[in-house]
């Protein structure tokens, strides 16, 4: 673990305690082939934080779609961070890649035309209680400073 992250067990990171932005539960960077273990951390740590079924499901699906989307349209990579913020989980994904805004994401649900994909930043804003896209500071490690990314934010409440 590198200076920073967290462990699944919830444990603070090596830089001390947490501040009124939220307690931190989990930081990661991931790529594609860590999106798996990064799925299992988010519902370990949901759990712990005691977000029952089904909404632990629908949060885990919401961040899965949002890691998954960083990976393919943002250069391969990003960087989650989940916090405990009062009563609310709430995780935010980073990327380098071009970034986007909110008004990207259409009102109703997109691949209606037969289209496969577009669903996933559509369907992580309807399971959220909270939901926001804002610029990156390129946090993720890309090399290309013009691409400054995008970070989104998910929440949902525990209770």
């Amino acid at each position: 673990m590198t200076s920073g992250e967290t462990a699944a067990s919830g444990e603070p990171a090596p830089s001390g305690e947490a501040d009124d932005t939220g307690r931190p539960l989990l930081q990661r960077r991931f790529t594609a082939r860590l999106l798996p273990r990064l799925r299992l951390l988010v519902e370990e740590c949901a759990a712990r934080e005691g977000l029952c079924e089904p909404r632990r499901g629908e949060f885990v699906l919401a961040v899965d779609e949002i890691a998954g989307n960083a990976v393919e349209h943002a250069g391969g990579s990003g960087r989650l961070v989940l916090l405990r913020v009062g009563d609310e989980l709430e995780c935010r994904i980073s990327d380098a890649g071009p970034g986007f805004s909110e008004a990207v994401i259409p009102e109703l649900l997109p691949g209606l035309d037969g289209a496969p994909k577009g669903r996933g930043l559509w369907l992580a804003r309807l399971v959220a209680d909270r939901f926001a896209v804002a610029a990156g500071t390129a946090a993720a490690g890309a090399a290309d400073a013009d691409n400054a990314g995008a970070t989104v934010t998910v929440a949902v409440r525990l209770r």
